[in-house]
């Protein structure tokens, strides 16, 4: 694919996918350029972009959705990038852009800067007073998140905390591995476009699956629920937008085929089903439909025909299985 907003980079010479960093990294705080407020900001994301569905989840989870405005891409993804729905009928979960009337996610980012000359990506944290990006990096937004609009949640909102700082230390230490070698693991897998260095990304993935793996299991043996006891944090939604993807669309698209979750990873698959199963911030932002259509449908130097595979079926094992 020649769009470079599309794709980070496939066609470097050791055939190896480099991301790029996001551009737009201010914060929302009190006395800052970004005041908290209710109805002025506004969420731009993709259903089936992984990154994207962090904030979403964390927005779901805080309380916010009545307070920060939502609107959602069509599930493809042409070589002009990203692109709003032509009506609000056109396909479900997909929303017209409500703001500006905007036909292309580009033109936010235009908006924000003219001289603009980096990649169209969601998730987009847009500010409506001032007409700008205040962010576009979702590590950064679901902080935002969770701190920034608790004056205006109600007390069992604003006490939620998934970065506290008794925990900050651990979670740090598993974002950054989980991130290099899971999350983006598989995307260096699936979009390497030479034999070795796909080899060694797609066996990496495996590895640190291994090491989740062992972690939940030790926890849940002491009858803890989640990467760090029993406490929720932004570790377990960061690795949850990736393993729910995992057996949908990774395994067979970016060909992480060394095994799937639901039958090689008991211990991640029971962690999996709970937070999909008994939380709706996680159910209820999973879209299957957007996920194995983005993917398949995307990327033609993956999948040039564009054909949509059936299963696995189900997308997510039931809870009680």
């Amino acid at each position: 694919m020649s769009n470079k907003f599309n794709v980070q980079k496939f066609d470097n010479k050791d055939g190896e996918f480099k991301r790029k960093d996001s551009s737009f990294r201010d914060v929302i705080s009190k006395g800052g350029k970004f005041c908290p407020e209710k109805g002025r900001y506004h969420l731009y994301v993709s259903l089936a972009c992984p990154w994207a569905h962090r904030t979403l989840i964390v927005r779901a989870l805080k309380g916010l959705t009545g307070i920060i405005g939502l609107s959602v891409v069509h599930w493809h993804m042409d070589s002009k990038g990203w692109r709003f729905a032509t009506s609000p009928d056109e396909y479900p979960g997909a929303t017209v852009e409500p703001i500006y009337g905007f036909k292309r996610l580009s033109e936010l980012y235009f908006k924000a800067d003219p001289h603009y000359e980096g990649r169209y990506t969601v998730p987009i944290l847009w500010d409506t007073k001032l007409n700008t990006i205040v962010n576009n990096e979702s590590s950064e937004i679901i902080r935002i998140f969770n701190t920034a609009f608790n004056e205006f949640l109600d007390p069992e909102h604003a006490k939620l905390n998934f970065y506290p700082e008794s925990l900050q230390k651990q979670i740090d230490e598993l974002n950054s591995w989980i991130y290099d070698n899971i999350n983006n693991g598989v995307y260096k897998a699936g979009f390497a476009t030479k034999q070795e260095p796909y080899e060694k990304e797609v066996k990496n993935v495996f590895a640190h699956l291994d090491k989740v793996e062992a972690i939940l299991k030790a926890n849940q043996d002491k009858g803890e629920q989640f990467l760090i006891g029993n406490q929720l944090t932004e570790a377990d939604i960061r690795l949850y937008t990736t393993i729910v993807r995992f057996d949908v669309v990774y395994v067979q698209h970016f060909k992480c085929n060394i095994g799937m979750i639901r039958w090689n990873y008991p211990s991640l698959q029971k962690w999996l089903r709970n937070l999909y199963w008994n939380n709706d911030a996680f159910k209820s932002t999973t879209n299957f439909d957007h996920i194995k259509l983005h993917y398949t449908k995307s990327h033609p130097q993956i999948n040039p025909y564009g054909i949509t595979p059936v299963g696995p079926l189900p997308n997510i094992m039931p809870l009680d299985d």
